[in-house]
């Protein structure tokens, strides 16, 4: 539909050169291990501080969603960055999907830009990060069941129900989901630093229980007998 949403995705950047640049200034000396986890998403909360009519907002903005049946929040998107926000009638807000904390609050204002040109008073008030999301690969296997029984206190791994084994680690106050595969998720950090250390931390852990590489199957059988 027409509306106040039509310019949402004006000036758009080279948003993949904004994170590898990001990337690029993370201070490897820092990351011991040599692996430096990937922000995936960045999950950020303001206070447009005014009352909202979501009706208003869905009818006249673009891309949104609005079915009070089904949730309570308007859902609108834009494609520079690529986000997606939950814009409430409480004025509260929250924004998904960014990759880095600037385009966070990038993305957060043009919504906020939005509901302005719609008319109403917004205001940009007590942004925060609330959760980040990173992701890396060891790039070796790990024995998940070994990491649960030596830190049972933290782990929790029941491969019936999820493939991958749960680790809360206190400080940083992060959790991790790891794979037998090498894979590893952190989740639960506001600052991208606290999601650095929980890495840190839990690498030589993860080297404790690498899964070695075993021998196939007949390869001593083909080794020549010793004379």
């Amino acid at each position: 539909m027409a509306g106040a949403g039509r310019d949402d995705d004006d000036g758009g950047e080279d948003l993949s050169a904004i994170v590898e640049a990001e990337e690029d200034a993370v201070d490897r000396s820092v990351h011991p291990s040599g692996i430096v986890p990937v922000l995936q998403n960045i999950v950020a909360t303001v206070n447009l501080d005014c009352k909202l009519d979501l009706k208003t907002i869905a009818f006249h903005a673009r891309n949104v969603e609005y079915n009070p049946k089904r949730f309570a929040a308007a859902i609108m998107r834009i494609r520079n960055p690529k986000t997606t926000a939950l814009i409430f009638s409480s004025g509260k807000m929250v924004c998904t999907g960014a990759k880095t904390e600037a385009l966070a609050r990038e993305a957060a204002r043009k919504y906020a830009k939005v509901i302005i040109k719609l008319g109403f008073p917004a205001q940009f008030k007590d942004f925060k990060i609330q959760n980040m999301v990173g992701s890396c690969d060891v790039q070796f296997p790990i024995r998940l069941e070994g990491l649960a029984w030596q830190h049972g206190h933290f782990a929790q791994y029941e491969p019936e129900l999820f493939p991958g084994l749960i680790y809360r680690m206190q400080m940083p106050k992060i959790v991790l989901l790891i794979f037998v595969s090498g894979k590893i998720v952190l989740t639960g950090g506001k600052r991208r630093e606290d999601i650095y250390q929980a890495f840190e931390n839990i690498y030589p852990v993860l080297t404790e229980f690498k899964k070695l590489a075993q021998p196939e199957e007949g390869a001593t059988a083909a080794l020549p007998a010793a004379k």
